[in-house]
């Protein structure tokens, strides 16, 4: 299939890649896996009650952090977070898909909100940060625009053999990117405090699938 790409500070925009058609959707011809509360670990500073940071009201996951929470753990030097891990379906190779429903309210930034975890130089092969009412890959390629205050669709696929990350808005492909090569994988999303963070981060999730072919 014929592409055009363009490099825009580091990452790999494709106008027609093998997901790119709108029609399609991104889960066509993957496999669902079954998820239930036990793959599902909740993140928290350390010195809080799981409640103090989490809620799971009428099928939304709501997580928040301040800026000056305590880390993961009291030996650990990492941000502040409150985030979901997805166990039971760690990865190194294969095709990956993480779906789900985010909503970050107005006012959070210099956050992380989703993370494709694991790599050969770093701690994550994908991060996806919210800046100033957008959605980054990393610090760098705006992926999505204007997102406070209402519900997107998420999708981002990882063929970990290939080494290529792929993300989509509402179904559209927005953006192609390198992974951080071959590590133990898994899925994570949430707010992990990253830098020009505001004082309260918070984003809310639902209908959160993973998919695998």
């Amino acid at each position: 299939m014929a592409r055009m790409l363009a490099i825009l500070g580091g990452i790999l925009i494709c106008t027609a890649t093998g997901y790119a058609d709108p029609t399609i959707s991104p889960t066509q011809g993957f496999t669902e896996v079954a998820l239930n509360t036990t793959n599902f670990v909740i993140q928290k500073p350390y010195d809080k009650e799981v409640s103090e940071s989490y809620s799971f009201i009428n099928g939304v996951h709501s997580m928040w952090v301040y800026n000056d929470d305590k880390p993961l753990s009291n030996h650990s030097n990492t941000r502040p977070r409150t985030e979901i891990q997805i166990t039971g379906y760690d990865y190194t190779e294969g095709v990956w898909q993480f779906e789900g429903e985010m909503y970050v309210p107005q006012g959070t930034s210099g956050v992380c909100v989703m993370q494709v975890f694991g790599a050969v130089k770093h701690a994550t092969s994908l991060m996806l940060l919210v800046s100033n009412g957008n959605l980054r890959h990393y610090n760098d390629q705006v992926v999505a625009s204007e997102i406070y205050d209402r519900w997107i669709h998420l999708n981002v696929i990882h063929n970990a053999d290939e080494g290529k990350l792929y993300m989509f808005v509402d179904g559209m492909e927005k953006a192609v990117a390198n992974d951080g090569g071959h590590a133990k994988h898994y899925f994570k999303c949430g707010v992990y405090t990253n830098n020009n963070a505001s004082s309260c981060m918070e984003s809310r999730w639902k209908n959160i699938r993973i998919w695998t072919k």
